[in-house]
């Protein structure tokens, strides 16, 4: 599966140049793009991240599992729905960028409750920030953060900066795993 989800994510998502061209988030330049969603939001790369996800969250004791939308939204319903399927359901949740100022005054959506164990997840990480983001918001609605997990690790400093705030961190695939198969797929 993994295997699979690389060779999908290097033809659809991945992005790479011997100089930087690429403006991240913070405003730095990199030679390396990921953009996940072509990946995770077709059927197939749905499938596998749910799998995946899942299986590296399945013995943490947690209820539910999200992060900061929009980019992992799409990783939280794969493995909700994946979770059930495999008859060890967990719910999905997802966080706001902006706190929702009328009705219930949250930034959580989704069905969780404070007091519940929940893994924090990203499409990609480059600092951490946004799962830093979001493990504080979760836990500003009284959620305990047990795990943290990163779909694509851009190994520039982000799971060491997410252990800050939570110990349990893990990424499914990393920018070296990437580029090395991108280097074999731009050979063939």
């Amino acid at each position: 599966m993994k295997a699979e989800l690389i060779n999908m994510l290097c033809q659809k998502s991945f992005k790479f140049s011997q100089k930087p061209i690429y403006k991240l988030v913070s405003g730095r330049m990199s030679q390396f793009y990921v953009n996940c969603k072509p990946v995770t939001l077709c059927a197939r790369g749905m499938f596998l991240a749910g799998h995946l996800i899942f299986d590296s969250i399945k013995d943490d004791n947690v209820a539910a599992v999200g992060g900061l939308t929009f980019g992992a939204d799409p990783l939280a319903v794969a493995t909700a729905f994946t979770s059930e399927l495999k008859n060890r359901p967990i719910n999905a949740f997802s966080i706001r960028k902006t706190r929702k100022d009328h009705g219930m005054i949250r930034w959580i959506e989704g069905d969780i409750q404070p007091g519940e164990r929940v893994a924090i997840i990203d499409d990609v990480a480059t600092t951490g920030g946004s799962t830093i983001k979001a493990i504080e918001r979760a836990r500003a609605e009284g959620l305990e953060v047990a795990k943290a997990v990163i779909f694509v690790d851009r190994q520039e400093g982000g799971l060491q900066n997410i252990k800050q705030h939570v110990s349990n961190v893990s990424s499914i695939i990393t920018r070296d795993e990437l580029v090395e198969r991108y280097q074999i797929l731009k050979v063939q």
